[in-house]
């Protein structure tokens, strides 16, 4: 499942980042923060690996 946004794109790079231990955890904050507790790396790798061009910056809820 791609990223929608470029925002949700770097919030999995970074929680990608803190799961395979390269960043403390303890620098999350927010969206990277649930997301590096409730996602595999496997999911984080398909959402980081996005492409940004073309997608805006955030998106709205629904």
């Amino acid at each position: 499942m791609p990223a929608k946004s470029a925002a949700q794109q770097k919030a999995a790079g970074a929680a990608l980042s803190a799961k395979r231990g390269d960043t403390p955890k303890s620098k999350l904050k927010g969206a990277s923060k649930q997301m590096a507790d409730s996602m595999t790396e496997k999911q984080l790798e398909e959402f980081a690996h996005t492409k940004r061009k073309g997608k805006p910056e955030h998106v709205d809820r629904d």
